[in-house]
């Protein structure tokens, strides 16, 4: 504890990131702001519906990340697009590449 607060304070660690990914996330969170006032869902019914604070979900909506994905997760359900976090890594072209190329391998043994 802080001897001048007696309230704890915790030290947050920034979250090192690439540039290219901090600009996806912080298009990621004006998507879910959009997202919110497209339905004209005030900050704190969509936080209420979270079970977030006002703060955390202005995080999100910057693409703050050091909130954690499961974060993400509970305000796309309180905005109705819950089944979006699926589409996730979900059109995986290198994969299906690498996966497609071991198959011709295997077959022509």
């Amino acid at each position: 504890m802080n001897e001048n607060n007696p309230k704890k304070t915790r030290k947050r660690n920034k979250v090192a990131i690439m540039p290219e990914t901090e600009e996806k996330l912080a298009l990621m969170g004006e998507q879910i702001k959009l997202a919110r006032l497209r339905r004209k869902y005030p900050v704190q019914v969509i936080a209420d519906r979270a079970g977030i604070s006002r703060g955390t979900l202005w995080k999100v909506e910057k693409g703050d990340p050091g909130v954690a994905i499961g974060i993400y997760a509970k305000v796309l359900k309180a905005i109705g697009l819950g089944d979006d976090i699926t589409l996730l890594a979900r059109d995986d072209e290198l994969g299906h590449i690498i996966q497609d190329s071991e198959l011709k391998r295997k077959r022509m043994r």
